[in-house]
């Protein structure tokens, strides 16, 4: 095989044409209750030594198939130290010199041991653009789904990323809080966006294709998923919330029921005004039929 995956490996959907580079196996946290991403035995974490990174660019490039974009797989790639993302990062521009982009996922807790200067000189070598799943800016909700978060570590990743002239999309899980922590989860997830003010913000429905049986555990079994309109309702209330310069938002991941683009706040209004018709007139609006949605 020319690229050695451990399975199953994910990306983010704006990825699809990048070369997928698993440069580590599963995630380094992996004890968020409502993701079973990496929960699979052969997942367990482990970065890929260098040497095998150097030997698929190798080979890689022998195919002398032109590579724009790669992104560094699995779950938290930058949980690595900056000394071996500069390894990868060397490796990469000298292997795909025609390379455009790098990009990763990232956990706030990954950029608490690098500092500004150390992001910048990724930077300059093509890291541009990390993916945060930050999925929640409200502290009850980030203690009860077990991230290891809070409302402050997550704002200080992502100034510290600003900061690096890294680009943040964030990623913000509508319906974490169930029913009962809907509304705070909306607000205060809106606040953590204001004080950061990503380049990107994606809005994704949470699922559980396997069962909730890990995610009660933690809301002591007194989660509820919110149905559609609820679903709608919260929404509502975060983009309301939200004060943004210039974010480009996104809410049309395979498991959202209503797909919204645009940018905030130029197009808050039309969005809220998408939203408000989806909840008044649901029979005449397009949403994403339960077959479509990919789970």
């Amino acid at each position: 095989m020319l690229l050695n995956y451990i399975q199953p490996v994910f990306r983010p959907p704006s990825e699809a044409q990048s070369l997928i580079l698993q440069v580590s196996n599963g995630c380094s946290w992996n004890k968020c209750t409502f993701c079973e991403m990496y929960t699979e035995p052969q997942k367990r974490f482990k970065p890929k030594p260098i040497a095998e990174t150097r030997k698929e660019l190798q080979q890689f490039l022998s195919l002398g198939i032109p590579v724009r974009r790669v992104f560094l797989a699995d779950g938290d790639a930058m949980t690595l130290s900056y000394r071996r993302l500069h390894e990868i990062m060397q490796a990469i521009n000298e292997y795909l010199p025609d390379i455009q982009r790098v990009s990763a996922y990232c956990l706030p807790r990954n950029i608490k041991n690098k500092s500004v200067e150390e992001l910048q000189r990724l930077r300059q070598m093509g890291l541009e653009l990390v993916y945060i799943g930050c999925e929640t800016g409200d502290d009850l909700v980030l203690e009860r789904v077990d991230k290891g978060e809070t409302w402050q570590t997550s704002l200080d990743a992502l100034q510290k990323l600003q900061q690096a002239g890294i680009r943040r999309s964030v990623m913000i899980l509508n319906g974490l809080g169930g029913v009962r922590h809907s509304e705070q989860h909306a607000l205060n997830s809106a606040s953590l966006m204001n004080e950061s003010q990503p380049e990107y913000l994606a809005t994704l429905v949470v699922s559980f294709p396997k069962g909730q049986q890990r995610l009660q555990q933690g809301y002591a079994g007194e989660f509820q998923m919110l149905n559609l309109r609820q679903l709608l309702e919260e929404m509502e209330v975060m983009l309301s919330a939200l004060n943004l310069e210039k974010t480009i938002f996104r809410s049309d991941h395979a498991s959202n029921y209503l797909i919204l683009k645009g940018v905030l706040n130029k197009d808050k209004e039309r969005l809220l005004n998408q939203v408000r018709t989806a909840l008044s007139h649901p029979e005449s609006t397009s949403f994403r039929a339960e077959w479509q949605r990919g789970l």
